[in-house]
């Protein structure tokens, strides 16, 4: 999905008809590397099971959730997208969306070049300091050096997307899930006997290798290199990249703090609260495609004045992303055993590891809709040419509050505290990041906000309860036809309810889905 680069699409329709074929392109793209992704944790599970080798896997695997979410997701993002699509504002929009590159490239990859060479030869304090209590540190020593590549690559391959997508070319940078999780599977289908775990840390250095090639023949297409290229006069600053690496790694240290005190508890609880965050995470990832397609929008409707239609921009992906997640968190908290049963319990994955992943699968879907409103909420802070601090502070608060409850009630309630804290902490930064998105940035609604979440979690409680009934009445069938019918019973039962509640986006839209299809016959 392209648009011409430099062309502004001036009319609203214009814009919404870009929009709603942009995200048509990036859901597919992305939802099959997602679902490849999928794939690859399934066959962790058959390969390696839940044990200490695959904690150590995990604590290695730190290294590129950590990368991608801050380069990928967060500087590259809200830097370079905003960098760019100010370029192309420009009468010469190719020429200037090169002359960035020409300022920020170089610095840019000797910065990622320097932090992933330190993060190879500290490989052993990260260790140590990430995951204290770990059973076999060396093997994590070992995995950590083959993924600290990524710290490079995934950098790279941020600022392709960036510019790709400040161009509205979505379809390139949609594949690097694609590209990431086919390097990973195919060296841990192949090697897995001969190297073990240590086959799944080389396939994370070899997809995120592929994610710049996949993107690079596009990047060279619409964009292109500069003629000269300048090591002086970037417009990427220190000042401007500092807040929003500040707020990925505070966001990032819920992960740290679930590696550091599930490194003391048995052998696999690390890997269980994996699992059960991987398959709960699936649906908002789809929720939040939404706003990767409509943060360039976003950040020109910001740069124009246009606070209105930036108000009515974002209020849209707040319903939008509240209605996903709330309907599949009430799927997730009544079918988790069954899900997790039918998903992961094959090969070394047994019987009582599904029923501690799917116990605390339970108890994170409740703080899916904090995680969600984060991803959306946060995106708006760095509209401007000038970064904010307030995300991370706002971040700080919900890590310290994820902290002190996860260490006091461990000793209590094991795993399931940390499930239940990370809950509590992302949901108290969400409604930090909303009061003061109104103060700050855009006057979104807090009544209309709130009034439709409300309506929601009342469609969704609902449609819970239906799913349970349902679930009843089929106890006893194959696990994939209770996942599914149970599925069919929650979304329909949402969609009713919701309907009933006034909350008519999804019949507006589907409307709308019809008259373009009928006007395109």
């Amino acid at each position: 999905m392209t648009a011409a680069p430099g062309t502004p699409i001036r009319a609203e329709g214009g814009v919404r008809t870009t929009l709603v074929h942009a995200a048509v392109v990036t859901v597919v793209v992305t939802l099959s590397g997602s679902l490849l992704g999928l794939v690859r944790d399934l066959l962790l599970a058959r390969l390696f099971g839940a044990n200490g080798g695959t904690d150590a896997f995990l604590v290695a695997w730190t290294v590129p959730e950590t990368a991608f979410p801050l380069v990928v997701e967060g500087a590259m993002s809200f830097l370079m997208i905003p960098l760019f699509s100010r370029a192309l504002t420009d009468a010469r929009a190719r020429q200037a969306a090169r002359d960035v590159v020409a300022a920020t490239m170089p610095r840019v990859v000797a910065v990622l070049v320097g932090l992933s060479a330190a993060v190879a030869l500290g490989a052993p304090v990260l260790v140590r300091v990430v995951a204290p209590g770990l059973a076999d540190p060396e093997l994590a020593v070992t995995c950590t050096r083959l993924t600290s590549i990524t710290v490079l690559t995934f950098g790279l391959a941020g600022y392709l997307s960036a510019a790709l997508r400040a161009n509205h070319v979505f379809g390139a940078p949609a594949t690097i899930h694609l590209a990431y999780n086919i390097g990973i599977l195919g060296l841990m289908w192949t090697l897995h006997g001969r190297l073990g775990i240590v086959s799944a840390a080389a396939g994370v250095a070899l997809g995120s290798v592929f994610m710049v090639v996949a993107q690079l023949p596009s990047f060279l297409r619409h964009v292109g290199l500069p003629r000269r290229w300048r090591v002086s006069g970037s417009a990427v600053t220190l000042g401007a990249f500092a807040p929003i690496a500040i707020y990925t790694l505070t966001r990032q240290a819920q992960v740290f703090v679930e590696r550091f005190l599930g490194s003391s508890l048995a052998p696999g609880t690390i890997s269980h609260l994996n699992y059960a965050q991987k398959v709960a995470q699936l649906p908002m990832l789809v929720a939040l495609l939404v706003c990767t397609v409509t943060f360039p929008t976003l950040v020109r409707s910001v740069a124009a004045g246009e606070a209105e239609q930036a108000r009515r921009r974002l209020e849209a992906d707040l319903r939008t992303v509240t209605a996903l997640i709330f309907v599949s968190a009430a799927y997730l908290v009544v079918f988790a055993p069954v899900v997790v049963g039918v998903l992961l319990e094959h090969g070394r994955f047994t019987a009582a590891d599904t029923a501690a992943t799917a116990a605390i699968m339970r108890v994170y879907a409740l703080g899916l809709c904090g995680h969600a409103m984060v991803g959306v909420l946060s995106r708006a802070f760095f509209t401007g040419e000038r970064p904010t601090w307030y995300p991370a502070l706002a971040m700080g608060v919900g890590i310290a509050v994820t902290t002190v409850l996860a260490v006091a009630a461990v000793p209590v309630l094991d795993a399931y505290a940390i499930a239940a804290a990370n809950g509590v902490g992302i949901t108290t930064t969400a409604v930090l990041l909303l009061v003061g998105l109104r103060r700050r940035i855009v006057a979104v609604s807090l009544s209309a906000v709130g009034g439709a979440a409300l309506r929601l979690a009342a469609a969704a409680a609902g449609a819970g309860v239906l799913g349970w009934l349902a679930g009843r009445a089929l106890a006893g069938w194959p696990g994939e036809l209770v996942a599914l019918a149970g599925g069919i019973v929650v979304l329909a039962g949402f969609a009713a309810l919701a309907r009933l509640a006034g909350f008519d986006e999804a019949t507006a839209m589907a409307s709308g889905v019809k008259r373009r299809i009928h006007h395109g016959r």
